[in-house]
């Protein structure tokens, strides 16, 4: 009999302690651009070419190097993950040839720091923690293109979910640092999970989405 290696999945577990970690700092290095109200790419320097005295170039400057390597560092990591669970869902899959009816098996995507998707399987359990919802959507908006519409629940907002998830600044610092790139969105409507691709980016209306998030436990419209 093929038994799931114990130690094949304490190695994913703490992996994915890691990535949490990894993302915590990014958002932390972005809560930093976001003070000064500048992503990655916007100048630091002003028309005459001097640095700009309206923030702290040094510390925007520290911050987005340390946003670049942590990206990296979760790019490295999350390959790490993709391997390990392969190596559980193999595992698993041998168990369940010869025993029939045990645990089922669930579809797991991962996101590294570039935006791009790798799918595999882990055992995990069918209900997926909310972290904050839809109120508003503007029509011609760019939450509108990527489909995101009334109500949907957000399950996913690029590298934030519900194992780092603690206030609704951390979505504002993916927006910011993530202007004109592809973000990945997973949200769930109508019981039914959804993978989005949402592109903050300047539009005729107001902000870089053109939608209203709001926490989940939320009824009114800020």
């Amino acid at each position: 009999m093929v038994v799931p290696s114990t130690t094949s999945r304490d190695t994913v577990l703490e992996l994915i302690k890691q990535k949490d970690s990894i993302e915590a700092k990014i958002s932390d290095q972005g809560k930093i651009l976001q003070a000064n109200r500048v992503g990655m790419d916007d100048p630091l320097v002003d028309g005459n070419g001097y640095p700009r005295s309206d923030i702290d170039v040094y510390q925007v400057r520290q911050a987005r190097h340390q946003i670049i390597c942590l990206q990296n560092d979760l790019k490295y990591i999350m390959k790490q993950i993709e391997q390990g669970l392969h190596t559980v869902h193999a595992e698993t899959a041998a168990q369940q040839q010869e025993h029939l009816g045990s645990t089922k098996l669930q579809s797991m995507e991962v996101t590294d720091g570039d935006g791009e998707t790798s799918s595999t399987q882990l055992v995990r359990p069918a209900s997926v923690k909310p972290i904050a919802k839809v109120n508003v959507v503007s029509d011609g908006s760019p939450a509108q293109e990527a489909g995101i519409a009334l109500r949907d629940e957000i399950i996913e907002f690029g590298t934030v979910n519900a194992g780092n998830f603690r206030d609704l600044s951390q979505i504002a610092v993916v927006v910011r640092s993530c202007e004109n790139r592809t973000i990945q969105v997973k949200v769930r409507r109508d019981g039914a999970l959804l993978d989005l691709l949402l592109t903050p980016k300047s539009w005729s209306g107001r902000g870089l989405l053109g939608c209203n998030i709001v926490p989940i436990e939320s009824t009114t419209v800020n």
